[in-house]
């Protein structure tokens, strides 16, 4: 029998994984859950409307209520969700007491743990899952595998990403392509690092880089968290050094380090003229929806840089992405990179290829094949050896 798929979160990342399934998994039916049932009649009308077929069935469900979701899950195979970060593991437990596997967008190295937790209860049920399936975490450690594999010995990897604007505007030459609260995480939270074969962390906003993009210009590049995800634990060992950068337009970083150099993502309240507020909610509730004002179309550059041998001989390698918005289907390249990614994860689960248990991403697929599956998709990667 046919898979039968349910996303938990009909948004844009939610939308852009229904297509993908709805394209190249040969599904039995794709279950598009949300609380609010107009969202998931909009997005699964849009996926049916684009690919000419009726695949995709709209359901409302409470995510955080384990009656709710256990309707939803009702003879379900494999479940992708794509809701806030700190749900996964609630919903993580449900899925696997109704023996249904489960991959997600991840976001919090700390929330991906508490999923990973859960193997020996998966196991015993039947259930693989696998979190951090997105962009990065996700995608950019798929890309820091295939580089790794290409070595007989691998020394160091370096990966990059940004999300931006096709025409930016300063000063912050920035769109918001998902919420305020997890770019703030991003910049202010360490960063996890594998540096001479020892995992650290290391200071976010910092060791900025400058990069050069044939048919786009300098960009600069610095850390930020929750790229690597797990993955400096799991390739220790594998590599001496391996580290995730953000990619932005030249002096974002340094504007940026002035919120937080002068404590403007602090949880601690303060107050002011009378009314207590923490400087973090204040900021989130205002710089937020002010930079959300910005609409434009975007664009994704990404970057694998590794060092190694092989046969022998020292080697270097680079992989680059450069994709944009798609005009035929409208999914911007967030959507396309984030949502596509998940389903990938999903399809290899449904296939059998991921067995019972709780995974780290980079142990549920091979980089060679993830890539491959990015380039049944259409995105070109461009590799300089």
């Amino acid at each position: 029998m046919k898979t039968q798929y349910a996303i938990l979160g009909s948004g844009m990342q939610g939308t852009a994984a229904a297509y993908d399934l709805a394209k190249f998994a040969d599904a039995g039916g794709i279950r598009l859950g949300d609380r609010d049932l107009g969202q998931a009649q909009k997005a699964a009308d849009r996926v049916n409307g684009l690919l000419d077929m009726a695949i995709c069935h709209p359901m409302v469900v409470d995510a955080l209520n384990p009656e709710s979701l256990a309707n939803f899950l009702d003879g379900i195979d494999t479940l992708l969700s794509c809701v806030p970060y700190w749900m996964h593991p609630k919903i993580a437990e449900v899925a696997i007491a109704e023996r249904v596997n489960m991959c997600d967008l991840g976001g919090n190295t700390e929330v991906t743990e508490e999923t990973l937790a859960m193997d020996k209860n998966a196991k015993q049920h039947g259930v693989a899952l696998v979190p951090d399936c997105g962009l990065a975490p996700g995608l950019v450690n798929s890309l820091g595998l295939y580089i790794i594999e290409s070595f007989d010995v691998a020394d160091s990897v370096k990966v990059y990403c940004g999300v931006l604007p096709q025409h930016p505007v300063p000063p912050f030459n920035y769109k918001l392509t998902f919420n305020v609260e997890g770019l703030v995480t991003e910049y202010d939270h360490r960063a996890i690092v594998l540096r001479d074969g020892e995992v650290t962390t290391v200071e976010t906003l910092a060791e900025l880089e400058t990069l050069h993009f044939d048919g786009f210009g300098e960009m600069e590049a610095f850390t930020t968290s929750g790229g690597t995800s797990t993955a400096p634990y799991t390739l220790r060992g594998r590599v001496t050094n391996y580290e995730y950068k953000t990619i932005r337009f030249p002096g974002h970083a340094a504007l940026m380090r002035v919120f937080k150099d002068f404590g403007f993502w602090s949880p601690t309240p303060i107050t002011v003229q009378g009314a207590t507020v923490s400087p973090l909610d204040f900021f989130c509730a205002h710089f937020g929806p002010k930079l959300a004002e910005f609409v434009d179309e975007d664009q994704c550059l990404i970057r694998a840089v590794g060092t190694g041998t092989k046969n022998g001989e020292n080697l270097r390698i680079v992989v680059d992405i450069w994709d944009k918005q798609c005009p035929e289907t409208g999914f911007t390249s967030m959507e396309r990179l984030t949502g596509f990614s998940l389903s990938i994860i999903a399809q290899a689960i449904s296939a059998g290829q991921v067995g019972p248990g709780a995974h780290r991403y980079e142990l549920a697929m091979t980089g060679t094949e993830f890539v491959a599956r990015l380039r049944e998709r259409g995105f070109q990667l461009v590799e300089t050896r």
